[in-house]
């Protein structure tokens, strides 16, 4: 009879042992990890947009640029790891002083990890390490033109500077003294655009560190004393007066109109969803979950302020509950939480307040949120509870292609930025820059609402 059944045994003991070393190579390695359910739920690894990277290292202007003396301005000190929203607010005002010294903008990927790997993990998938910018944005931000008159000259990617200038000036931060992260960004800028301009050579770059030695970092972004000092300037460029987002991202918008809005828009023929045109009677709610779990209370702990863009003193909603020593305050710690990661019942008395408020009537709402399906399905109960809408949508709904799926955040931003009415979450750099986008387009402050 052993001999019968020890081949059975010896078997299932390589099965066992196999398992066990598959499970314990899963749960020590998130890569791995992230691999797997990526290759099982997908049957496919994330895209790498090979063709938007192929146009931005073939921008029609770089053949004469490099006959040239254009002069380009390089800052490798990104944040990794984060959101589109901070990297777009980064972004912008890297541009914004290249721009202000008549330098070319050189611009990156939207990267997460700067490895050279194709691939990383966030929240157990697979996603891309590196987005080519033009797969996000269009216009002046990735080498877009220019209006007609402005000699600025066009952006060009990261390969290309390299390319025409392998032996750049190195910029560091001790090169200008005088300042602090403490005054205004327009105090600093001025002192940054006059130690440029006195540079002759044309290869300019920032000395490679850490994301944090930067002029201008994260931190920035979330004080309105210091950054709304250089709006007036900022948005007079074309960077902002050009914003455009890309065809990808429209795409993704106009084969999902019957999930966002399904009215039929009134656009002329030959345009497209592209130009700017405000979805009437559309109310777009941006509601943070997962990550700002933790978040908010870190938020509460450091006493933070709203984004500088959210904080625009025309617009209705301030947050007031700023105290000097938050930890030990028990009703300020609510506050926070209240504002920043609000109840659905709390949501549904937001809406309900904002639709009384609202000038035009609102009878659509999207649903902009990182929640999980049960919660997104319990809000969109209470929502229809509340009655009088036409049709109730989230982007938990959307159809999108697999390069569009790992950029759907612009695809939000974009049905935000042409909402009737929008409310966002005012620490968050996505709200900031729909806000921001919003105030270019020059839609009405009071139609900017938060929690």
């Amino acid at each position: 009879m052993s001999n019968v059944y020890f081949p059975s045994i010896r078997r299932w003991s390589r099965v066992a042992a196999l398992f066990a070393t598959a499970t314990f190579i899963l749960v020590a390695f998130p890569f791995n990890r992230s691999l797997v359910y990526s290759l099982l739920v997908y049957g496919r690894y994330p895209p790498l947009y090979p063709h938007h990277l192929e146009l931005e290292l073939e921008l029609p202007h770089y053949e004469s640029y490099e006959r040239s003396d254009i002069k380009y301005l390089w800052s490798p000190n990104h944040p990794s790891e984060v959101g589109w929203g901070n990297i777009m607010q980064d972004y912008i005002l890297n541009y914004v002083l290249a721009y202000a010294t008549n330098r070319s903008f050189v611009f990156d990927d939207y990267t997460w990890v700067v490895d050279d790997i194709p691939y990383s993990h966030f929240n157990g998938k697979l996603i891309p390490s590196r987005i080519p910018l033009t797969a996000l944005v269009d216009g002046p931000l990735a080498g877009g033109v220019l209006p007609r008159g402005d000699n600025t000259p066009q952006a060009v990617h990261k390969d290309f500077f390299h390319r025409v200038c392998p032996n750049p000036t190195i910029l560091r931060l001790s090169d200008v003294g005088g300042w602090s992260n403490s005054d205004t960004v327009k105090f600093i800028f001025d002192k940054w655009v006059e130690k440029i301009m006195s540079i002759e050579d044309p290869c300019l770059q920032f000395e490679e560190t850490s994301a944090d030695k930067q002029i201008f970092n994260v931190l920035v972004f979330s004080r309105k004393d210091r950054l709304l000092s250089i709006w007036p300037y900022m948005s007079s460029l074309p960077v902002l007066t050009r914003w455009g987002w890309s065809p990808l991202i429209h795409e993704a918008l106009e084969a999902n109109r019957g999930v966002i809005f399904p009215p039929p828009l009134d656009w002329s023929e030959g345009q497209d969803s592209r130009v700017d045109q405000t979805m009437a009677g559309l109310l777009v709610i941006h509601v943070r979950r997962g990550d700002f779990t933790v978040h908010c209370n870190f938020l509460a702990s450091w006493n933070s302020d709203w984004n500088a863009f959210n904080s625009f003193p025309e617009l209705p909603d301030k947050y007031d509950h700023v105290h000097s020593d938050p930890r030990l305050s028990p009703e300020n710690h609510k506050a926070y939480m209240d504002h920043c990661y609000p109840s659905i019942e709390q949501i549904i008395e937001k809406v309900k307040t904002v639709r009384e408020e609202s000038r035009e009537p609102l009878d659509h709402i999207y649903i902009m949120t990182n929640g999980g399906d049960s919660w997104v399905a319990d809000l969109k109960t209470s929502l229809h509870n509340l009655g009088g809408w036409e049709h109730v949508g989230s982007n938990r709904d959307l159809c999108l292609t697999w390069e569009q799926k790992f950029v759907a955040q612009a695809v939000d931003m974009l049905v935000a930025q042409r909402a009737q009415v929008f409310i966002g979450n005012g620490w968050s750099s996505l709200s900031s820059n729909i806000v921001m986008l919003r105030t270019m387009d020059g839609l009405p402050p009071e139609s900017n609402r938060f929690w």
